[in-house]
């Protein structure tokens, strides 16, 4: 009888090699940006990085020679790079986030929020008067309001650059006073910038921004020149409210327990996704949670906003930066931006 090898056709044989060395090939590839990761994580957030992070590079390259000149076994050198990978995530997970540094003024304070019954109050709500983007004068309110007149959530999308990529921001509209808006962003220390990569580490404090439209709004349309639309959703009052309720209890949670920003896992848009999820409002998964420059268009598919027209026309109506540019800091300009949107979902509307 002929080997068991021999009956088995060669063409098998040759698509397990194959399938053999694409799946090490693909398991390197992973272990390569985790490595990279690390080297990253090491240079950026730790006390001695230089060193620590060329040591990781010299250790990774040697793995990886002996892996592409045959090292036996290769289980072993793999194993190798990932237990290096893994004492780095141990040890990046472990630095702690803190409320104490020198914060630039216009993150220095964190919001309080007190509820009592349908009565909300907010201390340190941030309405600074700007001259530039970096010449302004601040000013922090203590406000109230009464979740009875809540109408809806808005949501605001500012696109700084690339197309694909944006800043949301939620805002609350009442009945009878100034909208709430909440804005997810770093807490930067004094003569700190910020940076896509480094927001990928351990650099920025999360950092919720609990303002005046006039504020958040104003200083991106007006000072930053950035293009900013607005979209009224159709959550009902009593899901926006259940939406603003886990917005500020983390409002809350941060003041004594701070979280880390992360741009990939925990930013403005993933940090949105979290509270909506949490109070049962959300949806599946999709990639424009990510590229969240057209976020406003999934907004439209799964009908969140306005589609009694087609998106084009609704975007081209929600674009808000020549508005908020005219109204400048007038006490009505929440209404002058809104002139020309659709109007606010109601019970039965189509």
């Amino acid at each position: 009888m002929a080997p068991l090898r021999r009956r088995i056709p060669r063409w098998i044989r040759h698509a397990r090699r194959v399938a053999k060395f694409a799946g090490m090939a693909l398991a390197w590839a992973f272990l390569a940006i985790a490595g990279l990761w690390a080297i990253g994580a090491l240079w950026f957030d730790g006390s001695r990085r230089g060193w620590l992070a060329g040591l990781l590079v010299v250790g990774f390259v040697g793995l990886c020679a002996g892996f592409f000149h045959k090292l036996r076994p290769v289980r072993r050198a793999a194993c190798a790079a990932f237990a290096l990978v893994a004492a780095v995530i141990v040890w990046w997970n472990l630095i702690p986030p803190r409320n104490d540094r020198d914060w630039q003024p216009d993150v220095a304070r964190v919001a309080h929020a007190t509820i009592g019954g349908d009565t909300l109050t907010i201390e340190n709500v941030r309405n600074f008067d700007y001259r530039s983007e970096t010449d302004y004068t601040g000013r922090w309110e203590k406000r109230t309001y009464d979740l009875n007149k809540l109408r809806g959530v808005d949501m605001f999308i500012s696109y700084w650059g690339p197309a694909l990529i944006a800043h949301t921001i939620a805002s609350w509209e009442f009945e009878d006073g100034p909208p709430l808006a909440i804005s997810i962003e770093t807490r930067k220390e004094q003569g700190e910038f910020y940076s896509a990569i480094r927001g990928l580490f351990r650099q920025y404090e999360l950092y919720y921004v609990v303002a005046d439209e006039r504020d958040v709004v104003r200083l991106r349309t007006n000072f930053r020149g950035e293009r900013v639309y607005l979209y009224r959703t159709r959550a009902k009052p009593a899901a926006a409210r259940a939406i603003l309720l886990d917005y500020l209890k983390e409002v809350n949670r941060m003041a004594g327990t701070p979280r880390w920003y992360n741009a990939l896992t925990n930013n403005c848009t993933t940090s949105i996704r979290h509270h909506v999820l949490h109070v049962g409002e959300g949806s599946a998964w999709d990639w424009r949670i990510l590229a969240n420059g057209r976020i406003d268009q999934l907004g439209y598919e799964r009908g969140m906003v306005d589609t009694s027209m087609p998106f084009p026309v609704l975007r081209k109506l929600s674009d808000v930066t020549d508005r908020a540019k005219a109204a400048g800091d007038a006490a009505d300009f929440s209404d002058r931006i809104r002139e020309g949107l659709p109007g606010r979902f109601t019970e039965g509307s189509s």
